[in-house]
């Protein structure tokens, strides 16, 4: 059973579709160049009606203590999404210093991208393969583009790990299939606009997963 978060919630009315349609990942993104940028207090009043029924994921590039430390005492998530340039000893740091859980996002494009993953086997708790970002891109991710997924196939891997990039409600279904990926990531597939949600698009996805 494929299991999914959605990422980038910014309004009561997403962030319920996504739990009423059964996500067992919810995500906030805390960074400001992100057109899903929401401050810890903001998402800490949001995302308190998600507590218990999924896994809260704060999505933060590259933080300074002092964020972590806000975040983690405000917001207080399950799981911080490293989606910078952090090392195994940065993340390792993060979980010290906030007492949540570690996912590594890893930008994949070629197979020498994931050169990197034994490093991180006994550091994160999963690992997320995102699609690497166009060169001169300001965004780590989140930006709608996809990498082959057939590069997943008979890889060694953590056992949970997610998909992520260029995923939406068309696609996802055959994703899947090919990567074989047991938990999936999704953020601009299920917007109308940037940053902006849509929760039937939310509801098509997570019925769309729950069928792979």
């Amino acid at each position: 059973m494929t299991l999914a978060k959605i990422c980038g919630l910014t309004t009561p009315e997403t962030l319920d579709a996504a739990l009423h349609g059964g996500a067992a990942f919810v995500g906030a993104v805390v960074f400001e160049k992100s057109p899903r940028h929401i401050p810890p207090l903001h998402a800490a009043t949001l995302f308190d009606r998600a507590r218990g029924k999924a896994k809260i994921v704060a999505v933060l590039v590259d933080p300074d203590d002092a964020l972590l430390t806000e975040v983690g005492l405000i917001l207080r998530p399950d799981l911080i999404q490293l989606h910078g340039h952090e090392t195994p000893q940065r993340a390792a740091e993060v979980r010290r210093l906030t007492g949540a859980g570690i996912i590594k996002a890893l930008p994949i494009r070629t197979e020498a991208d994931f050169a990197s993953v034994p490093e991180w086997a006994d550091v994160a708790d999963h690992l997320l393969f995102d699609a690497k970002p166009p060169e001169g891109s300001s965004l780590p991710g989140g930006v709608g583009a996809s990498f082959d997924w057939s590069l997943m196939q008979n890889r060694a891997l953590p056992a949970c790990w997610f998909l992520a990039g260029g995923l939406e409600p068309q696609n996802i279904t055959e994703a899947v299939r090919i990567s074989g990926a047991p938990l999936v990531d999704v953020s601009s597939g299920v917007e109308s606009a940037p940053g902006v949600k849509d929760p039937d698009l939310i509801h098509a996805f997570l019925e769309a997963v729950s069928r792979s």
